[in-house]
């Protein structure tokens, strides 16, 4: 079954840098874009960054020159390099599968981690 397990979060201070990674099992990682989306307490659910299968990526506008998306596909995993944290990146980072088509029914969603930038 296809499992989505981010890592990496934690707390640093305006300025620093964190690597989040997301692994994900089974074949199905290597057909899928990726993306990484984050929410703030009170705040909707917005896409951070987005690399496609074949690598091509795009970033939020509050983000593009700081934070790097990148992909393993002989890991299944796909990471997210952010450079020159602000205090406003303080949120749940989610990592999100995207498979074509419709097909696939297993999950698409990680369970989050948490990412807090201190002034």
């Amino acid at each position: 079954q296809v499992q989505l397990v981010e890592s990496g979060g934690g707390l640093v201070q305006a300025g620093g840098s964190l690597r989040l990674s997301c692994a994900t099992s089974g074949s199905i990682f290597r057909i899928s874009a990726m993306a990484w989306h984050r929410q703030a307490p009170g705040k909707e659910r917005e896409l951070v960054a987005y690399i496609a299968s074949g690598g091509s990526t795009d970033y939020g506008d509050s983000v593009k020159g700081r934070f790097t998306i990148s992909r393993d596909n002989a890991k299944n995993t796909v990471y997210l390099q952010m450079n020159s944290l602000k205090p406003e990146d303080t949120a749940v980072y989610y990592c999100n599968l995207i498979p074509p088509g419709t097909a696939f029914a297993g999950p698409r969603w990680g369970q989050g981690t948490q990412v807090t930038v201190s002034s």
